[in-house]
């Protein structure tokens, strides 16, 4: 990472450099910048790659593969390129205030700090990822929060069927399905899913955080009207199709205790299929850092604190919603808009994101 980020950074024009790196971290403009992320079509803060020459879109794409596993890396890179498939799906018509709104060109890099210094970090994103990483005294610190994104999420291809998260939606559904009655309404949340993950983009996640509506998922105002108009209807059309009210937004909440099923209470079998489903989101980071979380929850007594829930329909094809908690594990998957053709997914460590867990940071300060 130190290598690859110094050789990139060191390729760019000053006025490029000073767009894609915000040095020191220790500035607290700096670091409010560096837990900002989204995962919507907007600005996300950095150098984009359609203003980097071969070379350098070859580095920055080398640098985001050593922040990941070489599937999760694959994935991503579907990710990226569905934006020619859904800017066919759209008519080619949306442009959110650009001459054109959907490219895989905007996706945006921004180094925090020094590589190679005791603290720094880079984040990597655009519509429908990203990825945040805080490197301290030459180790991965922090790889959450992390977002992946599928639109179309199923898309026709010659002889087969393209869903880059499918994997994730159908190892929740096979627990879902597999369960009794009793068990199954014990980790149903909701009837009907709610219309994107609760956690939303926000820097830190709590209890009694409900989920943010789309206007507010963009890095400020919308330019024009025109787009505000836009993203009102979108989110009033996401809305009406979950028919959600105040009260069910309340119901889906995240809460301070876990809720839905505890894995103490599932079959060898189920248990299985919920260490795979879990690394699917955990392996969303460097090689080392996967195969530790691979191997914490191997360990059965991490494993039996770990809960799913669902919200939604569990037939294929209709809106659904789950949830994933535990100590320091937060994991979001819904399909419901586009007529659940949609995807988001999230991993986040509610106490850890961004590095900023208080103990880490104590144990750091008293170390100096």
């Amino acid at each position: 990472m130190v290598d690859i980020t110094r050789e990139l950074l060191g390729s760019l024009k000053p006025d490029q450099r000073a767009v894609a790196q915000h040095a020191p971290l220790n500035d607290p403009a700096i670091e409010a910048e560096r837990v900002r992320w989204f995962y919507t079509p907007t600005d996300h803060g950095g150098i984009p790659l359609r203003e980097l020459t071969a070379r350098q879109q070859s580095l920055t794409m080398q640098l985001l593969a050593t922040g990941l596993t070489r599937h999760a890396y694959a994935t991503v890179c579907v990710v990226m390129g569905l934006e020619n498939v859904l800017d066919e799906l759209e008519g080619w018509q949306v442009d959110w205030g650009r001459e054109r709104g959907r490219d895989p060109g905007l996706y945006w890099l921004r180094v925090f700090g020094h590589p190679g210094d005791p603290l720094w970090g880079w984040r990597f994103g655009g519509h429908h990822l990203s990825v945040n990483l805080l490197l301290r005294s030459g180790r991965v610190a922090a790889v959450t929060p992390s977002f992946l994104g599928a639109d179309p999420a199923a898309s026709p291809m010659l002889a087969g069927l393209l869903r880059p998260l499918g994997g994730t939606e159908d190892l929740a559904r096979t627990l879902m399905q597999g369960f009794s009655t009793a068990e199954r309404a014990q980790a149903l949340l909701h009837p009907v899913a709610i219309s994107d993950i609760v956690s939303g983009n926000r820097p830190r996640v709590a209890a009694g955080d409900q989920m943010i509506h789309m206007q507010h998922l963009f890095r400020g105002p919308l330019p024009t009207p025109r787009l505000a108009a836009l993203v009102d209807r979108i989110d009033e059309r996401a809305e009406a199709g979950s028919g959600y009210t105040e009260d069910d937004h309340e119901r889906l909440a995240l809460t301070a205790q876990p809720q839905g099923i505890a894995a103490v209470d599932m079959t060898v079998e189920q248990r299985a299929v919920l260490r795979d489903l879990i690394a699917a989101y955990t392996d969303r980071s460097p090689d080392p850092v996967a195969e530790a979380h691979r191997r914490h929850y191997l360990s059965n007594r991490n494993l039996d604190l770990v809960h799913f829930a669902w919200a939604g329909d569990i037939a294929r094809g209709q809106p659904h919603y789950y949830r994933l908690t535990g100590p320091r594990l937060l994991i979001e998957y819904d399909n419901t808009q586009r007529d659940a053709n949609h995807a988001h997914s999230v991993w986040r460590d509610p106490s850890g994101d961004f590095g900023l867990d208080p103990l880490a940071e104590h144990r750091g300060a008293t170390a100096h």
